[in-house]
């Protein structure tokens, strides 16, 4: 039998165990919340700190860009429109990653000026072709009048001056018609088939400066151009020897050499001037390769349309001229390539070449070799004509340009 004293202390001692046990989970929950209070002040500062990072990234962001923004307004889009003018001018950066953004923003722009600088462009170009239209008009029908003068007198003095009348207003068509084709009008003249050096002579005989060309022809006797291909070449080899005129010495030559090559007839121009840097070559082949469409802005001012023009006519008739080759003599070398299909060939017989142009050194197939001083004397006869030959006129003595190498009076 248990007695009652041993039975109190065995009670003491589970109720002390359970007291101790119950303190302990007490103590323990009490732990447990001030952990858990801890972690949630920790959580709520880390959350403030991270809104208070994402407001500073946000005004960070906000700030580049706005700076971003007003970098594109004042300095990205400035140049991309300067450059669709100037392609050499650069177009700057964007600030930061933030400006990959605003690229589309550019292409825009740069669509958008490219699109109104050709509307410009067209307008320009048809007024224009309306004036040079009325100039040229106006030229032609002085021409008909000195033709009449040269024909109603014959005083020397008075006809000297005529030609010489008629050779300035042949130099204004020239520059008129050069206008013309730059603003895309047709070259306004059909011929019919031609000596190809009557044709390149009719171009030398448009130029002041005519006497200092030495021309050299080594075709073969009755080498001709096809009709439609005449007053072009007559175009592009006057604007050729022009630009060797004006980019040389008055005391010096410019030579010309037509020769037969395997595709087909190579008109060069030899010049003694200053010649051109590798980067002025290089823009002047893209020029006259006619590959890139011309606009009015990009000519100058005062526009140098005569490179143009030629770069017109190659993409029309299917020439090429090619000017990535320094000359002999220091100068430029221009070389104007005519494809067989745009040659012809007549009866040098039936149909003689002008008497002014220089004859030729080959018969038939086989070069002839001439005595120097019979080479020098053609030479002489031929690239130094009197002044009124230079005019190209119709009532002009045997020994002047035949009315095919000039334009002629009739219709403008």
């Amino acid at each position: 039998m248990i007695e009652i004293p041993e039975l109190a202390f065995g009670g003491l001692a589970a109720g002390t165990v359970s007291a101790l046990a119950l303190g302990s989970g007490l103590w323990r929950s009490r732990r447990e919340r001030a952990r858990l209070r801890r972690e949630m002040t920790g959580l709520r500062h880390q959350a403030e700190q991270s809104a208070r990072a994402g407001a500073e990234e946000a005004e960070r962001i906000r700030q580049a860009f706005t700076a971003e923004l007003a970098h594109l307004a004042t300095r990205r889009m400035p140049a991309e429109a300067s450059r669709t003018a100037h392609p050499h001018v650069p177009v700057p950066g964007p600030v930061g990653p933030e400006g990959a953004a605003t690229e589309p923003v550019l292409a825009a722009l740069r669509a958008a000026v490219l699109q109104e600088r050709k509307r410009v462009d067209a307008a320009a170009r048809a007024g224009m072709r309306g004036t040079t239209r009325e100039i040229q008009a106006s030229l032609y029908r002085l021409q008909d009048i000195l033709h009449g003068l040269q024909q109603r007198y014959d005083e020397p003095e008075l006809a000297q001056d005529l030609y010489s009348l008629d050779h300035e207003n042949e130099q204004s068509l020239r520059r008129a018609q050069v206008a013309a084709v730059v603003c895309g009008a047709w070259v306004g003249l059909a011929r019919e088939e031609s000596h190809l050096v009557d044709a390149v002579t009719g171009g030398q005989a448009r130029l002041a400066g005519y006497r200092r060309v030495k021309l050299h022809n080594h075709l073969d006797p009755g080498t001709a151009l096809v009709s439609h291909a005449v007053e072009p070449v007559a175009i592009i080899a006057a604007e050729l020897l022009d630009n060797a005129l004006r980019h040389s010495s008055p005391d010096t030559s410019v030579v010309v050499n037509l020769e037969h090559v395997h595709n087909g007839v190579a008109v060069t121009v030899d010049d003694a001037g200053v010649g051109m840097a590798p980067d002025e070559r290089a823009a002047a082949q893209r020029v006259v390769a006619g590959t890139d469409p011309i606009m009015f802005s990009d000519l100058g001012d005062p526009p140098r349309m005569g490179l143009a023009a030629i770069g017109q006519l190659t993409r029309q008739f299917d020439l090429s001229v090619d000017l990535s080759t320094p000359s002999p003599y220091g100068g430029v070398r221009a070389v104007l390539l005519v494809d067989k299909h745009l040659l012809s060939r007549v009866d040098p017989a039936l149909r003689p070449a002008a008497a002014s142009t220089s004859p030729s050194t080959r018969t038939g197939e086989v070069p002839r070799p001439e005595p120097l001083a019979e080479h020098a004397g053609h030479t002489e006869h031929a690239h130094a004509p009197a002044p009124r030959a230079a005019a190209g006129s119709r009532t002009a003595p045997a020994a002047l340009p035949e009315p095919d190498t000039h334009q002629p009076a009739s219709t403008p």
